[in-house]
């Protein structure tokens, strides 16, 4: 039997990289997996990957109208969730005197308004003892340069797991916040050779994480193995924001 034998997952943002990886395991442990993402061709070739217990629904987590046709669909389909995983995310870079409206209303309206709204307007289907987890970022910690907006988008959501789990207490659902720190994914593919090998030589293992390894912590924060964990900040990197 699989740790989520018998779960409803939902996972925004999940057709490449760390959140594709993530679905991919939780079907392998047993659940039945919501996916969305906002390219109809990706979102088909993430279903046809994972292969099995998978719906995709396409949609942008920052649009509030698609959010609420994900959860109808789910709710037609399971009535509940048992797991959710606000993956959804972007990133964009803007020196302080360079920082245009456009860049903090993309990276805040998706990274902040749609991580909150995911949440919320799943609560009518969360399970007693359901749990969620944010996608956070290792940049919440550091300060890299051009990065302001995105990592303050990042340190917001450390202040929404400590006030949900609050708010969520009497269901017992338990909200955590998962911070990857440079993991190879096919965006980071498309930085180049050199900049991947800068930024593995400041890993104390010389190299950068795998989606897996996300996706391994993921299942340990939404199984019965993290039953006491709950309001924390896991940041998987390697070591790379400890030192």
């Amino acid at each position: 039997m699989g740790k989520l034998t018998g779960k409803v997952a939902v996972i925004t943002g999940a057709t490449s990289g760390m959140a594709l990886a993530t679905a991919h395991l939780f079907v392998a442990e047993g659940a039945y997996v919501f996916i969305t993402g906002r390219n109809q061709a990706k979102l088909d070739e993430a279903v046809q990957a994972i292969g099995r217990n998978v719906t995709g629904v396409l949609g942008d987590a920052a649009n509030l109208a698609d959010l609420d046709r994900l959860y109808e669909q789910v709710k037609r389909e399971k009535g509940k969730i048992d797991v959710l995983f606000a993956s959804a995310g972007a990133a964009g870079f803007g020196k302080l005197g360079e920082i245009t409206e456009d860049l903090f209303d993309t990276i805040f309206n998706l990274n902040v308004r749609g991580t909150l709204f995911t949440v919320q307007k799943a609560l009518p289907l969360l399970s007693e003892g359901s749990a969620i987890v944010l996608n956070g970022s290792g940049a919440s910690i550091k300060g890299y340069p051009a990065n302001s907006v995105y990592s303050a988008s990042k340190a917001t959501l450390r202040a929404f797991v400590r006030g949900w789990l609050v708010d969520l207490q009497d269901r017992h659902v338990r909200v955590n916040l998962l911070s990857p720190g440079a993991i190879d994914t096919p965006m980071m593919a498309q930085t180049g050779p050199e900049f991947k090998a800068q930024i593995a030589a400041l890993i104390p293992r010389g190299e950068m994480g795998r989606p897996e390894e996300i996706a391994a912590a993921a299942l340990f924060l939404v199984s019965s193995d993290a039953s006491f964990v709950n309001g924390i900040e896991l940041f998987v990197d390697g070591g790379m924001g400890q030192i």
